[in-house]
């Protein structure tokens, strides 16, 4: 099935503790903003937030496996984190074909990228280009 501009894809995730500790221990990030509950009440937020980078892992994910889909490969991202996302937080991770860029021998597709938490807020959203896979 050929992609079309307007084309639209997403999942969606619970974000648990484990997710959040798994998260840390692979990529090294520890900042006690994310693992340590006791420093995180002294944050904005009250209280511990989700690593900005795993709602992003979330849009990539469904560029995968969705849309464009298996064989992707990923060019780059842009993003803004618009809000926290915390543990227990549902975020849908959306993305939109937006525009094609022909470079002759391939082509590029960009897509709009777009988080949602539970309440329908966004917290992340930004552009992907990557190059989709060959139609069979």
């Amino acid at each position: 099935m050929a992609i079309k501009i307007g084309d639209k894809a997403s999942m969606a995730k619970t974000v648990t503790e484990s997710d959040v500790y798994l998260f840390a221990g692979i990529t090294g990030d520890l900042n006690p903003a994310h693992v340590n509950e006791q420093y995180a009440q002294g944050t904005p937020f009250k209280t511990r937030i989700a690593h900005g980078m795993l709602s992003g892992g979330f849009i990539s994910a469904v560029l995968a496996m969705k849309l464009p889909g298996p064989g992707t490969i990923y060019l780059s991202q842009e993003m803004k984190f618009t809000k926290p996302v915390f543990i227990g937080d549902t975020i849908t991770a959306e993305v939109e074909a937006i525009e094609f860029i022909d470079k002759g021998k391939f082509k590029i597709l960009e897509l709009a990228t777009t988080c949602y938490n539970q309440h329908g807020d966004v917290v992340l959203e930004g552009r992907a280009k990557v190059i989709p896979p060959k139609a069979e």
